[in-house]
């Protein structure tokens, strides 16, 4: 074997094998810094690295077997008495071979692992300012890059909703990578003086934690839309994200060309992210409107504007002034850019929560979705007329879409829940609902969710009961005393003790109500539980008050379905049998189940218990039959708990029709 080495020293291999491995090296850091600037495909760096490896061997063969000379290259002349020179090559070969794979084993995975995949986390901007209000500006650059960027198909985009928590948090980038489930991180400030503004930005490999490329930008407030159009093209050229001609000519349209309008829309915008806070969403309101007073010609303020009314309709106020100003709003927005992705959301939006016409609001959605590829909102909304149209499992699966893009945000997995809950899903329903705890431990809503979900299942209020007794012993805001109010009226009710109920829904404060609907919950509930207590006079006072709020929200909005469902439990319990019947038909006739599957079954189950308080046993029983039959919110153990039952729970067709659906 000692032969072996010497005739390598001889023949000068060890030398050469240096020089290759030096050689190889720099090769391989210059690619590594050279390719990804070039927009070169991932796998050349790869290739590199292989014909480099194979290479090393055939490297030591050519050494073995040449030499350069003053005269040229030439064949080694052979050692005198040369022992067993087949041996001696097939050994080195073998050398060569093992360096070579014991060096891939380490190269090839490191550089693949170093190639980010095509993911992306905007940060919240560090607002710098002297003015701590422009605090909304610094969001509103954050909120326009982000939008940028989730108009680009080949990217994966973070929501702003899901990165939102990380405002003010000195937490590892590769902790936040991990959690959002990306690869890349783009942090930044935001300084604005008068109409000039400075913004810094880097963008970080999340992966490794490592520094990948920072920018300065300082322009005039209306020049702010090519700092945007620029950080999106350069993180899309770092990511190796392709960019349709399309992409290109939406990113680098501006919006207005007024500044002033460009910071009324960014600050409406900010306020319109609270969609459960009415007076928020008022100022967003006013603000659109001001945009649009100084720029009519924005067509974006347009659009959002458009779709702040639908909610408004949808959530608040469904009165008529509300329909108009959505459909021509998002008309407008349309008229001015056909093509403007929001525009279509709007529409959407519009025919989706105003007109209840699905197929038109799928097709608007569709096209949003074309220029939004990245945004929750459209896979939200697209999974929530999918369960209307009783397509249960396409709505999941963009519901679960949406819950990815924006893995921070409670309101896709709610919407989760509900869908597994109509389903009696309820291992995937406590899933999602576990995962939406998770991020958000102290939600009142969610845990309202938890509690109404096991009644659901199990028909015991075992975490209701735990959450009033955690919630009790707390400091509480106004509000939150009065939401603590209703849910201890609610399950109180649920377990039958009236009396409990009756405080609990008389210490709600009158002024905590700013509709109609709340007005009704609270006399229906003391109704109830007056008149369980014997007071009959209390109660009739009670479902007066509560008929009389429910006829107002009828007259302001008589397409309303569920608002005739509410005025029929008033009737009702007020000895108006055949007044309650029509209005529970009314409701079902104007929102049958053929037409929403998620809502109409709530307007068929309150007609099956106003035939049951009405003693139409028959007519109660088969409809009832039929709601367990197919996907609804009412279940066996409900049945078992709810006091309107109580007069056929001995009614054997009752028992069979438990029995047969698991009971």
């Amino acid at each position: 074997m000692s032969g072996f080495f010497e005739e390598i020293k001889r023949r000068k291999v060890y030398r050469v094998a240096v020089a290759y491995a030096v050689g190889a090296g720099g090769a391989i850091q210059l690619a590594s810094a050279v390719f990804p600037a070039w927009d070169l495909p991932s796998w050349a760096l790869r290739l590199v690295i292989i014909v480099l490896l194979i290479g090393f061997p055939i490297s030591l063969i050519l050494a073995w077997a040449l030499e350069v000379t003053p005269e040229g290259i030439r064949a080694t002349p052979s050692a005198p008495a040369a022992p067993r020179r087949r041996r001696n090559i097939v050994a080195l070969v073998g050398v060569g071979v093992i360096v070579s794979a014991a060096a891939g084993f380490f190269l090839l995975p490191r550089a693949s692992a170093r190639k980010m995949d095509k993911s992306i986390a905007v940060l919240p901007f560090e607002n710098r300012s002297d003015d701590k209000e422009n605090a909304y500006f610094a969001d509103g650059i954050q909120d326009d890059i982000l939008t940028n960027l989730s108009k680009i198909g080949d990217l994966k985009v973070i929501s702003r909703t899901s990165v939102a928590p990380y405002r003010d948090k000195k937490i590892n980038v590769r902790e936040i990578g991990k959690a959002l489930g990306v690869s890349a991180i783009l942090e930044g400030s935001v300084q604005k003086s008068g109409n000039r503004v400075h913004v810094n930005v880097q963008l970080i490999n999340a992966l490794y934690d490592e520094h990948i490329w920072s920018e300065g930008y300082d322009r005039d407030l209306t020049d702010v839309f090519a700092i945007q159009t620029d950080l999106a093209q350069k993180i899309a050229q770092e990511l190796h994200a392709k960019l349709s001609p399309t992409e290109k000519e939406q990113m680098t349209r501006k919006p207005t060309e007024n500044g002033e309008a460009y910071l009324a829309f960014v600050e409406a915008h900010n306020l319109n992210m609270d969609l459960e806070d009415f007076p928020k969403l008022k100022q967003a309101e006013q603000l659109y409107e001001r945009a649009l007073q100084l720029d009519p010609n924005f067509a974006l303020a347009c659009a959002r504007l458009s779709q702040l009314q639908s909610w408004i309709y949808h959530t608040f106020e469904p009165t008529a002034e509300r329909k108009e100003k959505s459909r021509t709003l998002a008309e407008r927005a349309l008229q001015m850019q056909p093509d403007l992705a929001e525009g279509h959301l709007a529409l959407g939006f519009s025919v989706y929560y105003v007109d209840r016409d699905y197929l038109r609001a799928l097709a608007e959605f569709a096209l949003a979705q074309n220029g939004l590829p990245n945004d929750a909102e459209v896979y939200l909304a697209t999974g929530a007329i999918q369960r209307r149209q009783g397509k249960w499992q396409e709505s999941n699966a963009n519901l679960e879409k949406a819950a990815n893009l924006s893995p921070n945000d409670t309101w896709p997995l709610q919407n989760l829940v509900l869908n597994y809950q109509i389903q009696r899903n309820f291992d995937a329903a406590n899933a999602a609902l576990d995962r939406a705890l998770k991020l958000a431990p102290e939600s009142f809503n969610l845990w309202s969710l938890k509690a109404q979900m096991e009644i659901s299942q199990k028909g015991t209020c075992e975490i209701a009961e735990r959450g009033i007794q955690t919630l009790s012993s707390r400091k509480l805001s106004d509000e939150q005393k009065n939401n603590l109010a209703s849910a201890i009226a609610q399950t109180r009710l649920a377990q039958r003790r009236y009396a409990e109920a009756l405080q609990a829904a008389e210490n709600l404060k009158d002024d905590a109500h700013a509709n109609a609907e709340n007005w009704i919950g609270k006399y229906m509930v003391i109704g109830i539980s007056k008149k369980n207590l014997g007071d009959e006079t209390g109660a009739r006072e009670a479902f007066l008050k509560a008929k009389q709020y429910a006829e107002q929200n009828v007259k302001a909005a008589p397409d309303e379905a569920k608002r005739h469902s509410r005025l029929a439990e008033a009737l009702v319990w007020l000895g108006e049998k055949e007044a309650a019947i029509a209005e529970a038909k009314r409701a079902t006739e104007m929102l049958p189940e053929s037409v929403d599957a998620f809502d109409g079954p709530g307007c068929t189950q309150t007609l099956a218990e106003i035939y049951v308080m009405t003693g139409d046993y028959d007519n109660a029983l088969a409809i009832t039959d039929g709601l367990l039959s197919r996907p609804t919110q009412m279940t066996v153990a409900q049945l078992k708990i709810n006091p309107l039952w109580d007069s056929v729970r001995q009614d054997p067709r009752f028992i069979a029709m438990l029995q047969k659906h698991g009971g």
